[in-house]
């Protein structure tokens, strides 16, 4: 996600928090967030997609196979 969606995702929250929001910004921070979580989530998943279990026996094994059992 750009910084500028993130910049503008925290001025809506700072103006709702002083001043209150119209309907279009309550719209658009509800747009701006879903997909500030939809790329979170992204993220997350290709970081627990790429980590590795070690076993004590030297073995190793993605997590992403150890899930599929």
């Amino acid at each position: 996600m750009e910084q500028k969606k993130i910049d503008r995702i925290n001025e809506l929250a700072k103006k709702a928090r002083e001043e209150g929001l119209n309907e279009q910004e309550k719209q658009e921070q509800q747009a701006l967030r879903q997909e500030y979580i939809a790329a979170f989530r992204g993220n997350l998943k290709k970081q627990l997609d790429n980590i590795e279990i070690i076993r004590p026996d030297g073995s190793r094994q993605m997590l992403k196979e150890r899930k599929k059992k």
